[in-house]
């Protein structure tokens, strides 16, 4: 009982061992219900010391156990890699056995477009994490947000706060001939909302809400999204109440976007555009361009935080192709690794055209403080 107290302990930084523990060692039930739980604490707790203790990438094994027995299977074969492995998860109290096999090349053969493509026949449902890296200053980037700036729209300075929340849920993903390649389905939904802090109830200005279906591809350093989804803006009550509302505008749209990203020692540069195929107002012209460049540096900056920076540039046909800028640099924390989760602060400027809602046709510039969280 102590040894697994210990190892508890030791896991209890993965949410999975976290939960799992509290439920081996709290439950008033009778050992059957420790048995039941006893394959799900030993995957939380096995998975935290191949990612924290081994380094493992996520999307470079997959650990599966059965009635106490664990089997991992590795994309490519490393004999020092595997007998570190067998070395430390061997001892774990409670486990009935442990093989790491190694399937290179899938089991199923797969057809003509999947092998082109390096995609094999094997995969996994509900994945964590996206096979194409978030955008680090898109403004429209799903995630978890809070930002504070100085805003200047119209030739008059406001203060404001713009906040996100946002996810991307892997639903089914590929895996490719090679360790990190492989093809990926997500959904995805953000809300994204401003509010005017200088008004008496800091009032909401405007909420837009997207919804779409991410499929996201990787081989080695090359990865591309394309992605087809829906975004609807509402004004905000506050606004509207206000002696002199803007008129209201019925914004809301069906898109299709399609990017390329290439990533080299640390850096990143992307581009790509989006079509409007569905839209209101009718007269909105539908194309633009979208690219820009990153840096996300692997060695602690200060407060063992990362430096990050963003540039990110759209061009809207609407707007007679002009640039829409958008720049953000600052630290990262938590884990380096892709689809982990991380904190970001980051300093945040923009010039263009308003990327939210009805107001798209107001030049704005805003610079301030950002937070946010994801993967």
């Amino acid at each position: 009982m102590l040894k697994r107290i210990t190892n508890c302990l030791n896991g209890i930084n993965r949410p999975g061992a976290a939960l799992f523990c509290c439920l081996l060692l709290f439950s008033s039930s009778p050992a059957g219900a420790a048995d039941r739980a006893s394959d799900q604490f030993l995957a939380g707790y096995m998975a935290s010391i191949i990612e924290r203790d081994l380094h493992w990438k996520r999307d470079s094994y997959v650990l599966k156990i059965d009635n106490g027995v664990a089997t991992i299977i590795l994309f490519k074969d490393d004999p020092m890699r595997r007998e570190a492995a067998d070395k430390q998860l061997r001892g774990i109290d409670g486990l009935q056995g442990l093989s790491i096999v190694v399937k290179p090349v899938s089991i199923e053969k797969p057809g003509v477009v999947a092998k082109l493509a390096g995609i094999t026949g094997e995969g996994e449902t509900f994945p964590t994490g996206d096979l194409f890296r978030p955008l680090l200053a898109d403004p429209k980037q799903p995630q978890f947000f809070v930002s504070i700036n100085n805003s200047n729209s119209l030739g008059t300075p406001h203060t404001m706060a713009s906040v996100g929340f946002g996810e991307t849920f892997g639903l089914y993903k590929w895996y490719g001939s090679r360790e990190g390649n492989g093809l990926q389905l997500s959904l995805e939904g953000a809300l994204f909302a401003q509010f005017q802090l200088d008004s008496p109830s800091s009032d909401l200005i405007n909420a837009d809400y997207t919804i779409g279906f991410p499929l996201t591809y990787r081989f080695d350093d090359n990865s591309l999204r394309f992605r087809i989804y829906h975004q609807s803006s509402h004004l905000g009550d506050e606004l509207l109440l206000r002696a002199n509302p803007p008129n209201r505008v019925n914004l809301s749209y069906e898109a299709l976007e399609l990017l390329y990203s290439r990533e080299w020692r640390g850096f990143r540069a992307y581009g790509g555009g989006e079509y409007l195929v569905h839209k209101e107002p009718s007269d909105l012209k539908p194309l633009s361009a979208h690219w820009g460049v990153e840096y996300r540096g692997n060695d602690p900056l200060l407060w063992s935080g990362r430096p990050v920076i963003g540039v990110d540039l759209k061009n809207l046909e609407e707007h007679d192709w002009a640039v829409d800028t958008s720049i953000k640099a600052g630290l990262e924390f938590g884990h380096s690794n892709p689809g982990q989760r991380r904190l970001r602060v980051m300093l945040e400027w923009y010039e263009g055209y308003d990327p939210h809602g009805q107001f798209y046709v107001n030049k704005v510039d805003y610079f301030g403080l950002g937070v946010s969280l994801g993967f």
